[in-house]
């Protein structure tokens, strides 16, 4: 059996990176994804230390990490990503992308600030954070296929809004 230390310590070096992705793109922010993936995992460490049987721990995190981007988006006023942009915030391209990429990326973006709340939660977490239809079902508390199908439409109608002409553009998402 493990100590609580060496499950949180593996754990971190497991998730740290991708809860702080998941944390950044949330919230368009790169410092407040920092500072709460370190809450995330501040209150892991707590919960390992009350005794709490986690089974299973990626899910348990991103559930953590949203509850808190759930929180601070409601304690903030939501900027566009102009602004964001504009105050120095960058997603952080992979330099070596394509010019064709990054300007797909940046569609992308931007359709996703125009979508629903709900629909852009789940493209995040199962395209950016890579969580499966399962965990994402366990992470926001709902039946894994009632998950898949929203997730299905959320992808069709984002296809629709990146390429409404039906191009190669929207089959790549």
């Amino acid at each position: 059996m493990s100590s609580p230390r060496d499950i949180f310590d593996q754990a971190y070096a497991d998730f740290a990176d991708a809860i702080f992705r998941h944390c950044a793109f949330r919230l368009m922010n790169r410092e407040r994804g920092r500072d709460l993936m370190q809450e995330t995992f501040l209150r892991f460490w707590l919960e390992l230390n009350k005794g709490t049987d986690v089974l299973n721990i990626r899910a348990f995190l991103y559930k953590i990490a949203n509850n808190l981007v759930i929180d601070d988006v409601r304690k903030k006023k939501e900027k566009s990503l102009d602004e964001l942009q504009e105050a120095g915030w960058d997603p952080g391209e992979d330099q070596t992308q394509s010019m064709q990429d990054q300007m797909q990326f940046r569609e992308i973006l931007r359709v996703l600030k125009d979508i629903r709340p709900a629909d852009r939660e789940l493209i995040v977490m199962r395209f950016i954070d890579g969580l499966t239809p399962a965990d994402i079902a366990e992470v926001l508390q709902e039946a894994p296929n009632t998950v898949s199908v929203r997730l299905h439409r959320a992808i069709k109608d984002l296809r629709t809004l990146v390429n409404p002409s039906g191009n190669s553009l929207g089959s790549s998402v």
